[in-house]
């Protein structure tokens, strides 16, 4: 998909013939300054989003298959998953017995 040279080289005809060269010169440096305060804008709602809250709650939210091999793997072994979760925190509270008992 996207834009070929070809397909900018036409663009840019059109608007010449449409506009004018000065005043496609000026639409074209206000196309570049919009596209340049987009970025910025961008850029400044990236650095003040809470990265780790959006990180565990997407953890929270089950996956979705992207194929029918996924879906059918899911189908397959969701008790191992579940089975594993239900073990880990068992075994963190048989380790901190274990360190109470040692000390």
């Amino acid at each position: 998909m996207g834009f070929h040279m070809f397909d900018l080289i036409i663009v840019a005809v059109i608007g010449l013939a449409i506009f004018g060269p000065k005043a496609f010169q000026s639409v074209a440096r206000n196309a570049g300054k919009g596209v340049a305060q987009a970025k910025n804008a961008k850029d400044k709602i990236m650095a003040e989003l809470p990265l780790e809250e959006i990180a565990k709650v997407t953890d929270s939210i089950p996956q979705v298959p992207l194929s029918p091999q996924q879906a059918v793997r899911m189908l397959m072994t969701p008790e191992q998953k579940a089975s594993s979760k239900k073990e880990q925190p068992a075994k963190t509270s048989e380790q901190a017995a274990e360190t109470k008992v040692d000390a």
